[in-house]
């Protein structure tokens, strides 16, 4: 299939793209009808105006409350002064601005292969992302996972580019909303950023006081009870849970799963994690080392909802470029296939039975992905060498090349005349003849050389006290040329 050519005919193309991507959504997955910003609003709701307890608020008919630090229902709070509806509608433009970013964001740090299909490629972007499973079930549950990607990967920008300034406030801001992207605190030691790193730990700091002094009884009980009952987060044994300790638990269902099998799994991932994002970031790839860490998060997190897996998408889109820059048709094949399965909704064929070798295969598929792109992610130099990484040049853009001199022959200066001789008639016959020119001397300028020998087409020196011009340039008319010859006055 061939892509269109014209600007119409990929407006065309997009806008077919995005109307049969909005049908499929809207008709055919199970539609999640913004349950998790339901728990936000109506959490926030019931704190601020019906004076109730912010962790003691159930959804009507559920057992599912708010789970998230106190920081991030401060962020929240400008729900309480919106109705339901309006809050929806207003989630569902953050997510889209973010997945805008991320993808403009992906498609910078990814070198130049993705970035010269401009709006076009962002536009089909946009559409084949929204039927991935993580991205879909973001926007139906109301999710905040899209604008806790965009602003870690705004810190990756940061540094790629090398502006370290402000790197660590958007990891910062992650962390405080959600406690998993703290490990990115972690990257930016690993990358030796102490200073991105103390602005990340800081900030974080700073938001966590900043939410305990607004909500003094929510914060103490969060960080004292809350914290520690993954209870109240949901079953670890829902196939939805797509991390290390659901695999546990569901092969240890209907029994709790080994906490001590789980932490040495854990601490082997992050093993096999800082030795390939220090690989990654030992070759300069900023991207390579985010999107490590986004894996190994997403392994080692007690509970990793399908939802949470947007945090693979980095990973997909560099299996792309690297197919696409490499010309390999095998990475572009399993990005292909990677891509399918997750929009599949396959693990939830199991749903009501994991048992069995095919159970566990299955209900697990998202788990053996993100192991599979933690181990074999191609990390790569040639794509770093496209965008500045880490540290930005004295300049960024080189200095315009200077026009060309006009080509004149110096002026000689006269002299008293040689004597005659034949020493003197061999030197002057020996000079233009052989094509070497003369050198200096005292009071004489540097000859031109054979150069203009060619541009005058002669062979012998001029004893009239002038010089003919070089022959003029492709760009240049004779008029132009004329100009450039030396008149000298008489001696």
């Amino acid at each position: 299939m061939r892509l269109p050519r014209t600007d119409r005919g990929r407006l065309l193309f997009v806008l077919v793209l995005a109307t049969a991507v909005t049908v499929f959504t809207a008709t055919v997955p199970l539609l999640r009808d913004w349950f998790d910003l339901r728990v936000y609003h109506g959490a926030v709701d019931t704190w601020i105006h019906h004076g109730g307890h912010l962790y003691d608020y159930r959804v009507p008919g559920t057992t599912y409350g708010f789970t998230y630090p106190p920081f991030a229902a401060v962020g929240m709070l400008p729900m309480a002064l919106l109705g339901l509806q309006t809050a929806i509608a207003v989630g569902l433009l953050l997510n889209l601005a973010a997945t805008g970013f991320v993808l403009h964001t992906l498609y910078v740090l990814t070198g130049r292969r993705l970035r010269r299909y401009g709006l076009f490629g962002l536009g089909v972007g946009v559409c084949l992302l929204a039927l991935l499973e993580p991205v879909r079930d973001t926007f139906s549950f109301g999710q905040v996972n899209l604008l806790l990607l965009a602003l870690v990967l705004a810190d990756a920008r940061l540094i790629a580019h090398g502006r370290s300034r402000w790197a660590g406030v958007g990891i910062s801001l992650a962390a405080a909303v959600k406690l998993t992207p703290a490990i990115f605190i972690v990257l930016l030691l690993l990358a030796r950023r102490p200073r991105a790193a103390a602005t990340a730990t800081g900030v974080a700091a700073a938001a966590t006081a900043f939410a305990a002094l607004a909500a003094p009884d929510a914060s103490r009980f969060y960080w004292t009870d809350a914290v520690w009952d993954t209870s109240r987060i949901g079953r670890l044994a829902y196939v939805s849970n797509q991390s290390l300790q659901g695999v546990l638990a569901r092969l240890a269902d209907p029994a709790e799963p080994s906490r001590a099998v789980w932490a040495l799994l854990a601490l082997a991932v992050l093993g096999v994690w800082m030795w390939r994002a220090r690989r990654a970031l030992a070759g300069g790839d900023v991207l390579g080392a985010f999107a490590l860490t986004g894996l190994a998060a997403c392994l080692v997190s007690p509970i990793t909802w399908v939802h949470h897996l947007v945090w693979l998408l980095p990973s997909l889109v560099i299996l792309a470029e690297t197919g696409l820059r490499r010309r390999r048709a095998g990475l572009l094949w399993l990005t292909a296939g990677l891509y399918v399965l997750l929009c599949s909704s396959v693990v939830w064929l199991w749903f009501d039975d994991a048992s069995g070798i095919v159970g566990f295969v299955g209900s697990n598929a998202y788990v053996w992905i993100t192991l599979g792109l933690l181990l074999g992610l191609p990390l790569d130099q040639r794509r770093v060498a496209e965008r500045r990484p880490w540290r930005r040049r004295a300049s960024a853009t080189a200095p315009a090349p200077s026009a060309p001199e006009p080509a004149s022959v110096p002026a000689v200066v006269s002299q008293p005349p040689a004597p005659a001789g034949p020493s003197a008639s061999s030197a002057g016959a020996a000079g233009p003849a052989g094509g070497a020119a003369p050198g200096p001397g005292p009071g004489r300028a540097p000859a031109a050389g054979p150069a203009v020998a060619r541009g005058t087409g002669r062979g012998r020196s001029e004893p009239t006290g002038s010089t003919r011009p070089v022959a003029p340039k492709p760009q240049s008319s004779k008029e132009r040329a004329s100009s450039y010859t030396a008149n000298l006055p008489p001696s």
